[in-house]
């Protein structure tokens, strides 16, 4: 994930770059960084995996690590 090209996003609530980066790669992938070491690779989703995790955390059902 080297490019310059994706648009990588991160949470309003981290103030110190050590969280979790976002990107859309396309329609239906999306890719998860450490914000931390962006030059590692990412974790690539499908849409409905991505949709899937965001509707657990929502729902409460991830317990905090």
């Amino acid at each position: 994930m080297g490019d310059t090209t994706t648009r990588w996003e991160r949470s309003s609530f981290c103030a110190s770059g050590s969280c979790v980066e976002v990107a859309r790669i396309d329609e239906d992938i999306i890719a998860v960084r450490d914000g931390k070491n962006p030059a590692q690779p990412a974790l690539m989703f499908t849409r409905a995996e991505w949709s899937a995790f965001l509707d657990r955390v929502a729902g409460g059902d991830l317990a905090r690590v």
